[in-house]
């Protein structure tokens, strides 16, 4: 799969740019004064900057992203469907656990009430 060795690439770029955006800027001081004039050009490039990395990074995953939204729509999609409805409730279960055959399980909770059977007809009596 392709699109994942980009991923691999472009993730820590992505990840740097944004935390540089969501830095605090640093705090003006108590007097009310304005930090230099040059200073707020630097940051004003910098969040430039910041902001052409992330606009060069969307326009080179698009194509990844339109090549596996038939995927995700078509496949995984109705699988997380099936499974958020066999699940019901996320807190009823422990979280996954991957045995050494390689298989996941989920375990119910003990202290979770076990759902009833379905009769005849698919009715449930409660």
């Amino acid at each position: 799969m392709p699109y994942i060795e980009v991923m691999k690439q472009l993730a820590p770029a992505a990840l740097v740019a944004l935390s540089l955006l969501a830095a605090p800027a640093p705090a003006l001081a108590q007097d009310g004064a304005e930090p230099e004039s040059g200073f707020r050009e630097g940051l004003d490039l910098f969040a430039r900057g910041a902001e052409l990395i992330l606009e060069g990074l969307r326009e080179e995953m698009e194509p990844m992203l339109e090549e596996i939204q038939p995927f995700l729509e078509e496949e995984m999609l109705p699988f997380m469907q099936g499974l958020a409805d066999a699940m019901d409730d996320m807190t009823a279960y422990h979280p996954p656990e991957r045995l050494p055959n390689g298989d996941i399980i989920i375990r119910r909770r003990d202290d979770m009430p076990v759902l009833p059977e379905p009769g005849e007809g698919g009715e449930v009596e409660l």
